[in-house]
Parts: structure tokens; C-alpha cells; sequence
């Protein structure tokens, strides 16, 4: 039995680096996708996205949970909410990558579990400990020195944050599985991005077909590129303690920061360098309380907090 659990915890300790290594390396697949625009990458993310998960659910015959939803017009309204806040984070990641923003949109990223916290206080009135006040505190400090680094607001970090922090949130209340999660989401965007790509088609603006049978299985693989580390992070998920994938979830906007600085060659001034530093200050800070937090004992009552994992960031 001990050699088995070994064996599953060294499985989900490579599908989770797998996963994470996955998110982290993709900003070198979407400038692949040029001159395809931004809102036609995203469109074509949907589609496929959905065309590959509803092959993986029919492989694995999990049907069963799209009967109860739809018999459900709550978690239906809070499936297309989540599917709005991820087409934002989707488009918003594609549009940044492709514009020579990576680094911007590791620093999303890297300051998302603080938005998660700060929006676990002030949304669902959740208590904090000290040390995870002192975080959120050096976190909002790393934004100014950012602004004034930047000469104006990340917005493209904040918007990364803020809106996977609320997708986040509202996929806790739907509580349905990655996969069908995504099955769902994608089902909700998979007529408006087909219109979308029909209209664009009809127009003359397409590059599915123009640009060579090269580009058109690029554009085909982008549902692969969504789903197959979310298949990864399932098979992590029920392997690994929890603690374990709050230190992997790091891995993916370091890789993209690496990439930012020393494959894009993107600037990174003294500003930008204390700015990010602030943010790797508040991470520590979360980090050990929470494995702090994680060794104390089963009885010792602690207040609430705001769970700093992410479930998956399907938004790279």
C-alpha cells in the first residue's frame, strides 16, 4: 500500500508540472498563431475547446452531470457568468502575449492569490490573519510602484487578476469538475465565437483557410492547448495535498516572467524590478502562513481564510 501512494504522489507530482509547466510555456504558442487577430484566436480557443472536451466526455462517457445542470437555471446563470469573466481573462491574455506584454501578464498572475483574498474579505466577509494582512498591504504597495514604473495603472495584470479571481469565485459555487467545467463554459461561448468566425469568414477577414494548412491546424490544436493541461491538473488534484498545488501554481507566471525577460527581451527598469519584488515579498508572506497554517494541529481553532489556490488557470 505505501509503495502505491508513492507511486500516485510521484504521478501527481508530474502531472502538476506538467500542468503548471504547460500554462507557463504558452505564451510561445499564441505568437505562432500571427496574423491571426487576438478576438480570432479567442473565437477559435472556444470552438475547438469545446469540440475536443465533448470527444473527451463521450470517450469517458461522463454525461451524467450535464442532465442534472440544465435542470438547474441557478448554476446555468452562474456557468455563463463564469463563461463571460473567462472570455475576458482568455482575450485579454491572448491579445497581451501577441502585443509584447508577457511580463505584464505574469505579474497578473503572480498577485491573483492576493486578489483572491482581498475579494474573500470584502465579497464574502472573510477574516484574515496578520500575516496575510501584511501581504495584501505589500501587494497594494507593489501596484503603485508598478503605476509609476509603468507611467499608468498594470491594467493588464489587474484585469488578468480580478477577472480570474471572480471566475474563480463563482466556478466554487458551481462546483462542477475541470473538464465539465469547460464543457460547459465553451458550450455558453461556442455559438457566439462561431458566429463570430462565420462573420469574419463572410467578410473576408479569416486566416483559418489563407494562411496555409500549417496555420489552420494551429488554430484547430488551441482547444489542445486548453484542455489537455486541465486534464493534467485533474490527475494532480486527487494526488497531491492541496498545500502541493499552492507551491506549483507559482511555476506558471515564473516560466512567464522568464520568458518575458530573457526570450521577448521586454524591458524590466529599477521601477519594474522593486515592483516585482514587492509582489515576490507578499507571496512569501502568503506562502508560509499558509504552510504555517497547514502543520498546525487538527483542534487548534484559527479564524477563516481565504483559500489562496487557484483550482486551475484555464486563462493562460
Amino acid at each position: 500500500m505505501a509503495g502505491t501512494t508513492k507511486g500516485e504522489h510521484r504521478a501527481g507530482l508530474l502531472n502538476g508540472f506538467a500542468a503548471y509547466g504547460m500554462w507557463g510555456l504558452v505564451p510561445l504558442f499564441w505568437p505562432l498563431l500571427k496574423p491571426a487577430e487576438a478576438l480570432e484566436i479567442l473565437a477559435h480557443r472556444m470552438v475547438w475547446s469545446l469540440l475536443f472536451v465533448a470527444v473527451a466526455l463521450l470517450v469517458l462517457r461522463r454525461w451524467a452531470w450535464a442532465g442534472e445542470l440544465l435542470r438547474q437555471p441557478r448554476r446555468l446563470g452562474l456557468i455563463a457568468l463564469a463563461a463571460a469573466f473567462i472570455t475576458v481573462n482568455w482575450g485579454v491574455y491572448i491579445w497581451a502575449v501577441n502585443a509584447g506584454h508577457v511580463v505584464e501578464t505574469s505579474l497578473g498572475y503572480f498577485i491573483n492569490p492576493l486578489v483572491t483574498i482581498a475579494m474573500g474579505v470584502l465579497i464574502l466577509k472573510e477574516r484574515l490573519r496578520p500575516v496575510q494582512w501584511a501581504a495584501v498591504g505589500v501587494g497594494v504597495a507593489a501596484v503603485v510602484v508598478l503605476a509609476v514604473g509603468y507611467g499608468r495603472p498594470p491594467w493588464i495584470s489587474l484585469c488578468l487578476a480580478f477577472s480570474f479571481a471572480t471566475y474563480g469565485l463563482v466556478k466554487k459555487k458551481v462546483a462542477l469538475g475541470g473538464i465539465e467545467s469547460l464543457a460547459a463554459e465553451t458550450a455558453i461561448q461556442f455559438l457566439p465565437a462561431l458566429g463570430y468566425l462565420l462573420w469574419l469568414t463572410a467578410h473576408g477577414g479569416s486566416t483559418f483557410a489563407s494562411e496555409g494548412a500549417g496555420h489552420t491546424a494551429l488554430l484547430a490544436s488551441t482547444g489542445i492547448v486548453t484542455a489537455l493541461p486541465l486534464v493534467c491538473f485533474g490527475a494532480a488534484a486527487i494526488r497531491v495535498p492541496l498545500s502541493t498545488l499552492g507551491l506549483l501554481q507559482y511555476l506558471a507566471p515564473v516560466f512567464q516572467f522568464l520568458l518575458g525577460v530573457l526570450y521577448f527581451h521586454e524591458a524590466m527598469p529599477a521601477a519594474r524590478w522593486a515592483g516585482f519584488g514587492l509582489v515576490w515579498l507578499a507571496l512569501v508572506l502568503l506562502t508560509s502562513d499558509a504552510l504555517r497554517a497547514a502543520r498546525r494541529p487538527r483542534t487548534m481553532v484559527v479564524p477563516p481564510r481565504t483559500e489562496t489556490t487557484s483550482s486551475a488557470p484555464v486563462d493562460a
